[in-house]
């Protein structure tokens, strides 16, 4: 069993090394981070979503800004849509792919974020809500696994980081590093001060 814990820490690590290659990929973190950094400081909130191990990386998210990351600070207005109550009457009384697209009509206002989390790009859940947030006039920003997908179409800012291994968990493993890097520069734009070397 060992071979298959190195290969799987090798494949891991290609795919890093690819993101890291990836310019474009670089770029859309860093305008992400300052879409965000603006969102926050102009009184507005941030929204996340996805499905499956995608919505446990939008509440991962979201509570990582209400919450804490390094060290305390202000609580930031963040919130995944992930309220069973509401998912399962909107999934019963109109359909699953309107979850996520009613609690933003419910809840969102214009110059709010959304954050919306998709290995292939293509659920329908998460399409239809960047077609409402759009029109809410609310920034969409996507993190993404295949290039030129329909949810990268939708964005503002599209975050796309192919694997490499054509599976989901890869994906999923460099969506998981970049919401960290986006938290963690979030916080240096708004509290510098939680990164500043002490003195001796």
């Amino acid at each position: 069993m060992k071979e298959h814990v190195l290969h799987s820490l090798y494949e891991a690590k290609a795919a890093l090394d690819k993101l890291l290659s990836n310019a474009s990929a670089i770029e859309a973190i860093t305008l992400a981070s300052d879409a965000l950094i603006d969102v926050f400081r102009n009184g507005n909130r941030v929204f996340s979503c996805g499905n499956g191990g995608s919505m446990c990386d939008a509440m991962h998210f979201a509570e990582e800004l209400s919450g804490r990351y390094r060290h305390d600070r202000q609580g930031l207005p963040a919130v995944a849509i992930s309220d069973p109550g509401h998912i399962s009457c909107v999934a019963n009384d109109y359909g699953y792919e309107y979850v996520f697209s009613r609690y933003l009509e419910s809840h969102a206002r214009a110059g709010d974020c959304l954050v919306e989390i998709s290995t292939s790009g293509r659920s329908e859940n998460v399409l239809r809500a960047a077609q409402v947030a759009r029109e809410m006039g609310m920034v969409v920003i996507g993190l993404t696994g295949r290039p030129a997908s329909n949810l990268g179409q939708l964005a503002d800012i599209e975050i796309c980081t192919p694997g490499g291994a054509g599976f989901a968990d890869r994906v999923q493993e460099l969506h998981i590093k970049v919401i960290h890097i986006l938290i963690e520069l979030v916080e240096r734009g708004l509290f510098p001060g939680n990164y500043e070397v002490p003195q001796r």
